[in-house]
């Protein structure tokens, strides 16, 4: 029973740490500090459990940093902000207003918005909870013996990378390692003024390079909720193509691509067998969240923004809609058209993302799951990755591999056959755009390319509009509460 209620004020708590002085300090007596919970480690592992359970939970968690806004849950929040500001994702209809801001590009230009209040404070909090994680084993550079004490510090430092990376992706408008960009808490410094980029990136491999080796051996079984060797090497990836560092970052994709099944071309869209990106036992799928019945989601969740076939956003009136400019790309063969629809629904990711029941309306208890990494993003990396490295035989024979089940041998091959240079990097690129719709990586494939995205004429805001990378509406802006209480941030990126 004590085992149990401390368990409970673990999950409980964490949910209110925050970058704050009372919680690293230990001031704080409403949270279990890194230090109470060394004194009882070895007596109740549950706190550390628990701790690891709470970010997890966190990741998905409705109102889980403001406790009562619409578009407040967690990293699937995050994406649809990612895919909106870029501009692959249209804001083709809005009749309730919560993404009206993000899409007419205001929050990411203006500190005083919630949105980037929210990003900041969810980020921040995973790397507080981490931190006391990686503290109560020992620290960063701890040793541990146990297969128990392995996995909790890798985990605990994947997740620590994971937060730092997004923070990284979204608060700095390109990679520049000198730049001052954030405050940064690793246990062993302690800095509430920003520190160079390059101080932050070299703690995410080392994280991420120590979580591969701690999870080495470690199993989750189903449980892809749960981090393991494959999702830290799959940041790992991300974070080296974001420093530029394409022949390692091809390394850890292809260790990814050798460990998961593509998805087929019949799961790509609906009706294809198996079809719809709603089951996290899909074999191509990396790390996702099996929603069930009892966990309660309802209309503050993903689903309830993007689907019309849940009692959503999507079906009352916000419509989320592919660019149409992006969509004229997509080659008329390739199934991946067939993923948004037409008429009413014009442009609406209706056979990519959607209930099984397919009842307009229908789903009010969600019960279908969330992606959050699968392979395919890797093969397209990984090519990426080989035509960065000046080994472009490698990338288009991936791509051609990759195209074949979408649009047919034949027209792969012809696609990619004669482009060489920049024109295969655009090729690859606005692949990869049109393969992860909706999942929250384009973003970061703008940024990695440093590309210029020209939006079409189905958003409500901004229609027609172009805008490069490092443009000030393409990055996020630190909030507000930021500024006013840590005197030691001297302005915006």
């Amino acid at each position: 029973m004590k085992k149990k209620l401390i368990y409970g004020i673990m999950l409980t708590s964490m949910l209110f740490l925050g970058c704050n002085d009372e919680f690293l300090e230990g001031e704080n007596s409403n949270v279990l500090t890194a230090e109470t919970i060394a004194v009882y480690a070895d007596d109740y592992p549950a706190l550390l459990e628990g701790s690891l359970n709470g970010i997890t939970s966190f990741i998905i968690e409705p109102f889980g940093v403001t406790g009562g806004r619409h578009y407040d849950f967690g990293q699937k929040a995050v994406d649809i902000w990612m895919d909106m500001t870029c501009g692959d994702m249209a804001l083709s209809g809005s009749a309730y207003g919560w993404y009206n801001d993000t899409a007419n590009l205001i929050t990411p230009v203006d500190f005083t918005q919630e949105e980037n209040e929210i990003i900041w404070i969810y980020y921040y909090r995973i790397i507080s909870v981490a931190n006391t994680v990686i503290s109560s084993v020992g620290g960063n550079d701890a040793e541990p013996e146990s297969d128990d004490a392995k996995r909790i510090l890798g985990q605990a430092k994947a997740y620590r990378a994971y937060a730092y990376f997004y923070l990284l992706q979204l608060y700095q408008r390109s990679y520049d390692p000198a730049q001052e960009v954030l405050p940064f808490y690793n246990i062993d410094t302690y800095s509430l003024a920003k520190v160079p980029a390059g101080d932050i990136y070299d703690q995410v491999v080392d994280d991420l390079t120590s979580a591969i080796e701690l999870l080495e051996g470690y199993s989750r079984g189903t449980a892809k909720n749960l981090i393991d060797k494959t999702v830290a090497q799959g940041f790992l990836a991300y974070t080296y193509a974001a420093m530029g560092m394409y022949p390692e970052a091809k390394v850890q994709a292809d260790n990814l691509i050798s460990a998961y099944s593509a998805t087929t071309a019949g799961q790509l869209a609906f009706p294809g067998a198996g079809s719809g990106f709603n089951d996290v036992n899909t074999g191509s799928w990396i790390w996702g969240y099996d929603l069930t019945e009892d966990l309660g989601h309802q209309l503050i969740d993903w689903w309830g923004q993007i689907d019309c076939f849940t009692y959503s956003y999507a079906w009352a009136g916000d419509h989320k809609s592919i660019d149409d400019l992006l969509y004229s790309q997509i080659s008329d063969n390739d199934v991946r058209k067939t993923q948004f629809g037409t008429g009413t629904a014009a442009l609406q990711p209706i056979n990519k993302f959607f209930d099984p029941g397919r009842t307009i309306g229908g789903q009010y208890i969600i019960t279908t799951d969330l992606i959050h990494m699968r392979v395919d993003e890797f093969i397209l990396l990984s090519a990426e990755s080989a035509a960065k490295s000046s080994n472009e035989p490698a990338a288009k024979t991936m791509m051609i591999d990759f195209l074949t089940p979408r649009v047919g041998a034949a027209e792969a091959s012809a696609t990619i056959t004669p482009l060489s240079g920049q024109a295969l990097l655009d090729e690859i690129y606005l692949q990869t755009r049109i393969e992860l719709w909706g999942e929250g990586k384009s973003y970061l494939a703008m940024k990695r390319n440093q590309a210029t995205v020209t939006r079409g004429t189905n958003h409500v805001y901004r229609a027609g509009e172009s805008f490069a990378y490092d443009s000030d509406e393409m990055s996020f802006q630190i909030p507000e509460v930021e500024i006013i209480n840590n005197g030691l941030i001297n302005g915006q990126n």
